[in-house]
């Protein structure tokens, strides 16, 4: 027999949610009969599955250990060392400065990215126990690409990770970016337009208008500084959809400056001569957070910031000069 407590870590999550992370190798018709014959219950009655689970709740599994065993894969203890650059932290969410060159998730087993590492830096903290782990994983909320460097969402309880990823869907957390490219633009701005993805290629193409099969995207912009024929830009992402900075300004004439999918070959081939640029001076400096928020209320009304890298911050210094850097929006 096992007999879990719920924590406020793993509430507002359906009972059955639960019992398939914890039974994880087990069928869910074998979950559904299990409480059908009453061998699962929840606070000592019958339950269906559907129920919301609640800090304090006792759900109680009458099997045997072996049996148990049997449904249940061990979570591994994460035993890598966590060397994350972390710009805030509470107990339900975790804002990570993700470096240039590193994976926001993993594409393939070897791989080392972002997600892996934030249970280790949580279980080294103790912000986690290793207990914590058989009923809910933290995870990263939103992605940036692998040479595109800033502030990363993560959920380190269930309440966290389902808030921040409804937030995010209904764009109501503002995400703002930095980054230079080749051309100049003295207005600020708010374009539209549509991008429809090649999986293939792992490359996404631009439109202004319309063909049925893109995405509609908008993007807006504020020029910072101009200079020698360069931009630094202030960027706000209002839809996020895959490269969509990358891919929307080079459509309109403006590519990223290092952008080795996206870019202009003969600027960028200058650009690593000159100051050692490899890939594309992107970074999501800003995230603001709406006032009234019912959930993650340490957030409420909260600007987080992450100051760009130093190869950016010193080739924007050798382009335009002294910046003001206003991070804050």
């Amino acid at each position: 027999m096992k007999e879990i407590r719920i924590s406020d870590r793993e509430e507002e999550q359906r009972l059955d949610k639960l019992l398939a992370k914890y039974l994880n190798k087990a069928p869910k018709s074998f979950l559904y009969k299990m409480l059908r014959k009453k061998n699962i219950k929840l606070n000592g009655k019958k339950a269906s599955g559907n129920e919301k689970l609640k800090s304090g709740d006792v759900v109680c599994i009458y099997l045997a250990d072996e049996t148990i065993a049997t449904f249940r894969e061990e979570p591994k203890a994460e035993k890598t060392r966590a060397d994350l650059s972390v710009a805030y932290q509470d107990s339900n969410v975790l804002i990570i400065n993700k470096p240039y060159g590193m994976l926001s998730q993993k594409s393939k087993p070897s791989d080392v990215s972002v997600n892996e590492l934030i249970v280790p830096y949580c279980l080294q903290l103790g912000i986690l126990k290793e207990s914590n782990l058989e009923l809910f994983r933290p995870s990263i909320c939103n992605r940036l690409d692998r040479n595109t460097t800033g502030l990363l969402i993560a959920g380190i309880s269930l309440e966290g990770l389902q808030t921040m990823a409804e937030m995010l869907k209904e764009r109501t957390v503002k995400k703002y970016y930095y980054c230079i490219v080749k051309g100049t633009l003295k207005n600020s701005s708010r374009v539209s337009g549509y991008i429809k993805k090649d999986r293939k290629e792992n490359k996404v193409s631009f439109s202004e208008k319309a063909d049925g099969s893109g995405s509609r995207i908008e993007t807006a912009y504020e020029p910072v500084a101009c200079g020698g024929g360069f931009t630094l830009l202030r960027v706000e992402l209002i839809t996020g959809k895959t490269h969509q900075i990358r891919a929307h300004l080079a459509g309109m004439g403006f590519p990223l400056v290092g952008d080795t999918k996206y870019g202009d070959r003969e600027a960028n081939l200058w650009l690593k001569r000159k100051f050692g640029v490899k890939h594309q001076l992107l970074h999501c400096g800003c995230l603001v957070f709406p006032k009234e928020m019912k959930r993650c209320t340490e957030l409420s009304g909260r600007t987080v910031t992450a100051q760009v890298p130093e190869l950016f911050l010193k080739t924007a210094e050798e382009l335009f000069g002294s910046i003001s850097w206003e991070l804050g929006i």
